[in-house]
């Protein structure tokens, strides 16, 4: 059973150790408290928080093409033009891919964010997961919510916002008819566990950076007796690999003299098993050469998109390197699993976005 922790809206301007906050008793009953006093009625439990809406910004991404999840990277890059601040001093959570392939993120200022969490430690809460309150509703159908004062605008809605009473008579005509509205003063007594259990999949901010530390192990106590015994058994271990290591070097040098007779050309020897390969398979190579590969990449990977080659490379043990220009980041990953699709070892790197063109070098590993 989880226990919340609700930060509310009125806290906002002025985050300290008397926030305004929620907490519920196993019975369900509303407890409204500063946030030092709910510190010490959580009494250390693992506390799920809940933030409030005005606190971040709800985003989606367009329909992503691939069914591989993307890189959180890609999907801020994504976005990043509807967005009013640099992606640096931002936080963004990413939820689960919805029915229409696009991935639900959550944004908020990164320094707010850690100065909020930094509080919480502060005040000795230990804390599991961190939501936000519009987010909570279930996907299943378009809802508007009083609670807390507050409209929370969600669910099945393409958005999640919180609006006031004023705002929100003024935003009603124009959107859908289809809402079910919920009034905690008029309509719902119980609307409070409605939304704590409404079985959404509300985004998790704890990611990335800030991303939960795993909890010391159990058994850590009795690490001592264990370590006891490691000690017995690497000393016999290294008297053992003493041994071994004896016997290894003097079957190499007989390795490194017989292969010194079979290839006199031969002086310089670095990896004894790579050489040794290499001038055994040196006559059955493919004629597959590097630069018939590079023809294939061309003809049948880049030839097929819509991207621009701005440089090609070839370097010893790397491959071929081809500098590209794309018009997205979805035109890139299209590339790459084109190149899959033909059975070429094909990787994408560096990608950085300039203006409103990607560059990005895709590599061709040799085989």
């Amino acid at each position: 059973m989880k226990t919340w922790l609700y930060l509310t809206a009125e806290g906002l301007d002025a985050p300290c150790a008397n926030w305004p906050c929620c907490v519920w008793s196993p019975t369900g009953e509303r407890r409204r408290l500063p946030l030092h006093k709910a510190a010490g009625e959580l009494n250390g439990r693992l506390v799920d928080v809940l933030l409030p809406m005005e606190m971040c910004s709800w985003l989606r991404s367009d329909p992503w093409p691939s069914r591989r999840q993307p890189r959180p990277q890609a999907l801020a890059f994504a976005i990043e033009e509807q967005l009013s601040e640099s992606l640096e001093a931002l936080h963004i959570g990413i939820g689960p891919r919805d029915r229409q392939h696009r991935y639900p993120m959550m944004v908020t200022q990164r320094a707010r964010f850690q100065a909020l969490l930094t509080l919480l430690a502060e005040q000795g809460i230990d804390v599991r997961t961190v939501h936000v309150d519009a987010d909570l509703l279930a996907d299943g159908q378009a809802l508007g919510v009083r609670w807390f004062g507050r409209w929370l605008l969600g669910g099945g809605l393409p958005a999640r916002v919180s609006l006031s009473a004023r705002a929100l008579a003024a935003l009603k005509p124009g959107l859908p008819e289809a809402i079910h509205w919920l009034d905690e003063e008029r309509d719902c007594p119980g609307i409070d566990e409605w939304i704590l259990k409404a079985g959404g999949r509300p985004i998790d901010l704890l990611q990335g950076a800030f991303r939960r530390r795993r909890s010391p192990l159990p058994w850590r106590g009795a690490s001592a007796m264990v370590l006891g015994l490691l000690v017995l058994t690497w000393a016999f271990g290294e008297a053992r690999l003493r041994f071994l290591e004896s016997e290894t070097w003097l079957l190499y040098a007989r390795s490194e003299q017989r292969f010194r007779s079979l290839y006199p050309g031969q002086e310089r020897i670095v990896d004894l098993a790579a050489q040794f390969q290499a001038m055994q398979s040196r006559r059955g190579q493919s004629q597959d050469t590097q630069v018939a590969r590079l023809a294939r990449l061309t003809e049948q990977v880049i030839g097929a998109s819509n991207v621009e080659v701005q440089r090609i490379d070839f370097r010893e043990g790397e491959g071929w390197k081809i500098q590209l220009t794309a018009n997205s980041f979805v035109e890139l990953e299209q590339l790459r699993e084109r190149g899959q699709q033909n059975g070429l070892p094909v990787t994408l790197g560096s990608a950085s976005k300039q203006n409103n063109r990607v560059q990005a070098i895709l590599t061709l590993e040799n085989s």
